[in-house]
């Protein structure tokens, strides 16, 4: 997927009032399944390679680097928590991911609550009722794993694309790379239950660390991508008889970017050598890299429009679909500040305690 052909599927209408698409490369996809890509992360017991974190996390980085359109990302989320639950079930949904279906997370409330503790879905009498919000690549996805309260209890549970009463409504959201979608349930009847009322909190906490490290990784990858295409411009675009990257107004903020992925890079396989080797002290690793790495990817996508002077502001420069999907990862799942936030309560308690 180079970026010119990258550009002509996902960014072909300008038009800003255009409906929410959805584009992206069915026959990739089905060789990134064929080649074992959806199974890497799933734990031998289903049928999958069982791969440690890291090698997900380098794959995640190189999906990043390409901004690769694909439910890459959703799926490796959706193993990880369904590893986590431990449950026949479960298991039989990693099997279905390890052959190549495409999966996605519906855990996410209105106000944008997804650690298990609350949901806008209800579960009664084998049937859900409410809404999931921000779920990502949900017009991609085969099977949704879905967060919904039982008399107040969270469990998970396993809806397939297309069930009877469920409306996948599309998100205008700024990346062109991806789809997120707000999904109504009414009377859909659940396939099976992954993880009982009760036990939602504990999966996703267990689930957490790789979540938000495979984020982090995809910034990281795209970063790569928007520093050495950015370097590049720099040393051939020509002002005042020079190449810009003389400059130090150029070169210095360059040298900045660099530092900044490498540290960011440091966080994120920190963390995932963490989630394989130390499970204890894996969050608060994920934290670091998932803070790091939003601020890096701010900071990143900024210079390199900027660096590319008046271009840089136009549709036909490719850095916008990176500067976009930037953006989106900044938010997903909590941008820099909120990780602070979380990882100075586990280090010295909640505020006020």
């Amino acid at each position: 997927m180079p970026t010119d052909r990258l550009h002509r599927l996902v960014a072909a209408n300008p038009d800003p009032a255009r409906e929410p698409e959805c584009a992206w490369d069915r026959g990739l996809w089905q060789q990134m399944a064929e080649l074992g890509w959806t199974g890497l992360a799933v734990p031998e017991r289903a049928g999958g390679l069982g791969m440690p974190c890291v090698a997900v996390t380098a794959l995640a980085e190189e999906a990043g680097r390409a901004a690769f359109p694909s439910p890459l990302l959703p799926t490796l989320h959706a193993t990880y928590v369904l590893a986590a639950c431990g449950t026949q079930a479960a298991d039989a949904a990693l099997a279905e991911i390890a052959e190549g279906r495409a999966a996605t997370l519906a855990l996410t409330n209105a106000r944008g609550v997804w650690d298990g503790a609350a949901s806008d879905v209800i579960f009664s009498d084998g049937k859900l009722n409410g809404t999931a919000w921000y779920v990502q690549d949900a017009r991609k996805a085969e099977l949704f794993v879905v967060l919904a309260l039982e008399n107040g209890r969270a469990g998970l549970y396993l809806v397939r694309a297309g069930a009877a009463g469920m409306d996948v409504v599309a998100d205008a959201i700024v990346d062109l790379t991806r789809d997120q979608a707000h999904i109504h349930f009414d009377g859909v009847a659940v396939e099976s239950v992954l993880a009982p009322a009760g036990a939602a909190i504990a999966v996703i906490g267990a689930a957490e660390p790789a979540l938000l490290t495979l984020i982090a990784a995809d910034m990281c990858g795209a970063a790569e991508w928007q520093l050495q295409t950015t370097a590049e411009y720099a040393r051939v675009r020509q002002q005042f008889d020079r190449p810009i990257g003389f400059f130090q107004a150029v070169k210095h903020p360059l040298v900045n970017l660099m530092m900044q992925i490498d540290t960011a890079r440091s966080h994120v396989y920190n963390a995932a050598c963490a989630i394989d080797h130390e499970p204890a002290r894996a969050l608060r690793a994920a934290h670091m890299a998932k803070a790091c790495a939003s601020d890096m990817a701010a900071f990143g996508s900024s210079r390199s429009v900027q660096l590319h002077g008046g271009i840089g502001f136009t549709w036909e420069c490719f850095v916008h679909l990176y500067f976009k999907r930037q953006l989106h990862n900044q938010m997903l799942m909590g941008d820099g500040p909120y990780h602070r936030a979380r990882l100075a309560d586990l280090l010295m308690g909640p505020a006020g305690a």
